[in-house]
């Protein structure tokens, strides 16, 4: 069966984990301009790679001519959604949330232009508790709702979980309602977490309203390794210049392991299918272009053209032409990370010694690495502030190509 163009390419790019009813879905899709949304919390003041895949999402809806929608949680925010969870999250006033909404709204911006924004406390905060109990709750069995993930993990964890918390599916549910009601909205999307608190909405609109809604969840992102998506030795990866320079962006994206590059492009870039399947399949020098192409597309959705050309540009100005020196320009790192332990691997990459995961360990194998001139042959050694003399750490990759890292 072919898909409407949407779905075909969601599913091309990897984007699709779980659907209520795909043949209903694309029918829906084929008949007309469909709304789509996806919500954020307000937790943070900005949001990271992490929610990276629902946005690219959001912005396939919109290039195949459908009308994406972005609900901002003024109202969930102040509840917490327990899903994937195993404690409560820090309770924030009106005002943290006010302001945490208005910064992800910027962040949002570039890459959703034209969708529709729109925030769940402009109706649940009038609601009447006993109202809506009135209304909604005989909609909601609690044996089923016990059954969802976001419930289940953290019963079976024995994770205290509050009947605060509890309600987030209800209100969940109430704003998938809100928005059929008001903008005909008939899709929501989200993370894989996200299956119970979907599948309710879409089962309260039907009862309530006699409406056919549909869910479309996306994987869990890891790397090939098995690490969370976005999660660095420095911790998140954010999406605004105020929390992560476009530069340290651009460097997240060019250091990603190798056997990540094809799929990485396929969800975080808007390059042609046909062009990603010549660069996935690129090794040795290619692959580093292939790395750069998705460091420099990635990086520019987020921050713009001009801010990516320029990091592309600093990194080839720092790592590239200095290549020829026996010694390179040193490097700094934070003391806490070197406290720590950095893994050789890491700081080979970083250092510009070697220019991808693979060839660091590669080098490591080939007995080429070295420490204060003292071979290595471990690929999971740490580098701790033990090794520093005078204040620095002598990195080697083979005879002549040489950098010290200080700490700052």
């Amino acid at each position: 069966m072919t898909l409407s163009p949407f779905l075909t390419e969601a599913v091309a790019r990897g984007f699709i984990a779980q659907c209520t009813d795909l043949d209903g879905l694309d029918a829906a899709l084929r008949a007309g301009r469909l709304g789509g949304y996806i919500g954020f919390d307000a937790t943070a003041d900005s949001l990271h790679v992490g929610s990276l895949v629902q946005i690219m999402l959001l912005r396939l809806l919109a290039r195949h001519g459908h009308d994406p929608v972005v609900i901002l949680g003024g109202g969930t925010t102040r509840i917490g959604d327990p899903s994937g969870k195993d404690e409560a999250r820090r309770m924030l006033n009106d005002a943290e949330i006010q302001r945490n909404c208005e910064e992800i709204r910027k962040v949002l911006a570039p890459f959703l232009s034209g969708a529709r924004f729109v925030n769940n406390a402009d109706w649940l905060d009038g609601l009447l508790y006993i109202d809506m109990l009135r209304e909604v709750g005989p909609h909601f069995s609690i044996n089923r709702m016990l059954t969802f993930d976001s419930v289940k993990l953290r019963l079976e964890r024995e994770q205290p979980l509050s009947f605060l918390e509890f309600n987030y599916m209800i209100l969940q549910s109430y704003d998938f309602r809100e928005l059929y009601r008001r903008h005909g909205v008939r899709l929501q999307m989200g993370g894989s977490d996200q299956w119970g608190n979907i599948v309710s909405g879409i089962d309260l609109a039907r009862r309530t309203d006699g409406a056919t809604l549909f869910g479309l969840t996306t994987p869990l992102i890891t790397t090939s390794s098995g690490a969370k998506m976005g999660k660095t030795a420095k911790g998140a990866v954010w999406l605004t210049a105020g929390r992560l320079s476009a530069y340290e962006y651009w460097q997240f994206w060019r250091n990603v392991e190798d056997a990540d590059v094809g799929r990485f492009l396929r969800l975080f870039t808007e390059l042609p299918l046909e062009e990603i399947a010549v660069l996935e399949r690129a090794e040795g020098a290619a692959l580093n272009a292939a790395k750069k192409r998705l460091a420099t597309a990635a990086t520019a959705l987020a921050h713009g053209e001009a801010a990516a050309l320029a990091a592309e540009e600093t990194a080839r100005r720092t790592f590239e032409q200095g290549a020829a020196a026996d010694t390179l320009p040193g490097i700094t790192v934070p003391e806490a990370e070197l406290a720590a332990g950095l893994t050789l691997v890491s700081l080979l990459v970083t250092s510009g010694l070697c220019a991808s995961n693979g060839e660091a360990r590669r080098l490591i194998r080939g007995g080429g690495a070295r420490v204060n001139d003292v071979a290595v042959a471990d690929e999971a050694h740490r580098v701790t502030l033990a090794a520093l003399r005078e204040g620095a750490v002598k990195l080697s990759a083979g005879k002549k190509q040489h950098r010290l890292v200080r700490i700052g």
